[in-house]
């Protein structure tokens, strides 16, 4: 039996070699301390869960959804970002409905590339977004993100025969797994850049939400890459309701952006599935206009972890910066291990039980570090750190 040739680049993956690892020290009876996954242990808002159940026993709830069944979702998400971001957005023509934004970052690159066409992608960077590439078999050029540049990559220094063949640009900030935060005026430089060379300019922004209120004195949001494009002449954005509501299971997520960018990935979406289960819908909706406390609590619970874990591990002498922003530690690794990401969280699982996601499984640029996901209450977080630093002390 022969298979596509595309699916060779998917056949490596670090995280599912780490789900292997913390399988065999399952098996030796070690009590696993997860902090690999960026999945929140959060409860999902009261109303959302009232609003799915007032759904469950109406027939008309049954049946399959199409798109034009989704115009409820698609004005909240509309009428959402528009308070947030001051940017209007038509529901018709600007809004499409995802299963997870994972779904619309994977099948957008189906209606943008060609074969052989390039993407430009983030490195280290969210691994779904290669994914899309491969699958669509276009060509990857990684834009390296690195700490003397504050995690941003340097758009003068991509070569002028990618350039040529390139056909999409991908970004997310606040930053997976770097926890960087672009600012509004890089986003004004990234738009103008991709209209110069013809790019689409797509932004994955699931922790829109997660910024800490020590991020500036003005506000505490995160800027849109609409904000930059309010034209939305290049670019399309990504929402997930996984993280600023705690509903990662039930998988929802949305798209905004360009009419023409929406319009193409729709035709790609319809040629796969049809929409969530309108009751699940009815629970986003909720969520979206009902009260925003849930949110600004799930952001003070973050808050309150990235502190203690960062104090826990200054505490063991491995010194970390605190981040402004997601559910994540990006930490730099101890000289030795600073070649080794994988072989570390190998045997830091395997020996402790903590298990924590090597930098590598992020790019190549991510190399020499490792993402903690604060998905833990503090007591827990202090009990990973005491047991690291044990295998550190080894």
């Amino acid at each position: 039996m022969e298979f596509a040739n595309r699916l060779a680049p998917l056949r490596a993956n670090v995280f599912a070699d780490m789900d292997q690892a913390k399988a065999r020290a399952r098996a030796a009876g070690r009590d696993i301390i997860d902090l690999s996954l960026g999945s929140s242990d959060l409860p999902t808002p009261e109303p959302v869960l009232a609003a799915i159940a007032r759904s469950l026993p109406d027939p008309s709830t049954h049946g399959y959804l199409l798109f034009h069944g989704t115009q409820a979702f698609r004005q909240a998400a509309a009428t959402w970002y528009t308070q947030k971001f001051g940017v209007p957005v038509d529901p018709e023509t600007e809004v499409l409905p995802l299963i997870g934004s994972q779904e619309g970052t994977a099948h957008l690159p189906l209606a943008i590339l060609n074969p052989g066409d390039f993407a430009l992608l983030q490195d280290p960077g969210y691994p779904s977004h290669a994914g899309g590439v491969y699958l669509a078999s276009g060509q990857i050029y990684p834009m390296p993100l690195l700490a003397a540049n504050q995690f941003l990559p340097d758009f003068g220094a991509i070569p002028a025969p990618v350039l040529a063949q390139a056909k999409m640009m991908v970004l997310s900030y606040p930053h997976n797994p770097t926890t960087a935060v672009a600012t509004l005026d890089f986003f004004r430089t990234a738009v103008a850049f991709c209209q110069h060379h013809n790019l689409v300019l797509v932004h994955d922004f699931p922790y829109v939400d997660l910024v800490f209120p020590e991020l500036n004195s003005a506000a505490s949001l995160a800027p849109s890459i609409l904000q930059a494009d309010r034209e939305k002449s290049v670019a399309i954005e990504f929402f997930t309701m996984s993280k600023s509501y705690n509903m990662g299971g039930f998988r929802v997520g949305y798209a905004i952006g360009n009419a023409a960018l929406i319009q193409a990935l729709r035709q790609v979406k319809a040629a796969v599935d049809f929409n969530q289960y309108r009751g699940i819908l009815n629970g986003a909706i909720a969520a979206l206009t009902g009260p925003q406390d849930p949110v600004q609590a799930a952001v003070a619970t973050f808050r309150q972890r990235r502190d203690a874990f960062v104090t826990a591990l200054h505490q063991i002498g491995w010194s970390v910066p605190s981040p402004n922003a997601t559910m994540y530690i990006w930490a730099q690794l101890p000289p030795s291990w600073q070649t080794r990401s994988i072989e570390f969280c190998t045997q830091l699982v395997e020996h402790t039980g903590v298990a924590v996601a090597p930098g590598a499984g992020f790019g190549k640029c991510g190399e020499g570090y490792v993402r903690f996901a604060l998905v833990h209450e503090p007591a827990i977080l202090a009990a990973a750190c005491d047991r690291i630093q044990r295998f550190l002390n080894t």
